[in-house]
């Protein structure tokens, strides 16, 4: 039992990679029997990954299609970065942050404002938010933040592709770590907040056009 559970999760982390490498797509089916094949395991640990990943939101089952990168619509995005700023503003208003943090935070702003294509982009932003949360103790609210920020992954990959969008988004993080900084967490927060809800309306309005 135990190395069946080691499995499906093997199974699911390589799914997750496989997402936020950019190489699952938007409406694209799962196909098991060719996954079974690629990863030389049988179809139960995979279906039980693809279970996990459905109950976390990050895909959906459809009847006779199977599993499959759900589309995006409005009213998920407005669910999914609402509760990702709530989560990360309670995150860090409960963690501690020392120099360390701090010089981590900065040299993940680096990569993120030097990364050479969208994907990069996006992977080093969420890493940005994944090292702001990454002191929180509460295990379940950084498993929530990390599958919520999977399945985000998808939105921004799809409309945030603009040089000129991250731009804000930059300075955001710049203030951000400025605050903690001079541990002035009431100011990160706001700033966090509104970091989120920034690509929320431009998502919001790309959705809609």
């Amino acid at each position: 039992m135990i190395q069946k559970i080691n499995l499906r999760d093997q199974v699911r982390d390589y799914l997750l990679f496989e997402m936020k490498q950019g190489k699952l797509h938007i409406g694209k089916t799962i196909n098991l029997a060719a996954l079974s094949r690629e990863l030389r395991v049988s179809v139960t640990p995979i279906r039980e990954a693809l279970t996990q990943l459905q109950q976390s939101h990050i895909i959906k089952a459809v009847p006779n299609r199977g599993f499959i990168i759900a589309e995006l619509d409005v009213k998920e995005a407005e669910d999914l970065y609402g509760l990702v700023a709530s989560l990360e503003v309670m995150a860090i208003e409960n963690s501690e942050f020392n120099r360390d943090h701090i010089d981590a935070l900065r040299k993940q702003q680096d990569v993120f404002e030097n990364a050479q294509d969208a994907i990069s982009r996006i992977q080093a932003d969420l890493e940005f938010h994944h090292l702001l949360t990454k002191g929180y103790e509460n295990e379940l609210a950084l498993k929530i933040l990390q599958d919520l920020r999977t399945r985000i992954f998808f939105y921004e990959r799809a409309f945030t592709s603009d040089d000129s969008f991250y731009n804000k988004s930059d300075n955001q993080h710049e203030a951000i770590i400025s605050a903690i900084a001079d541990d002035n967490v009431p100011t990160a927060s706001l700033l966090l907040k509104m970091n989120w809800m920034l690509i929320l309306n431009y998502i919001q309005k790309k959705l809609t056009e």
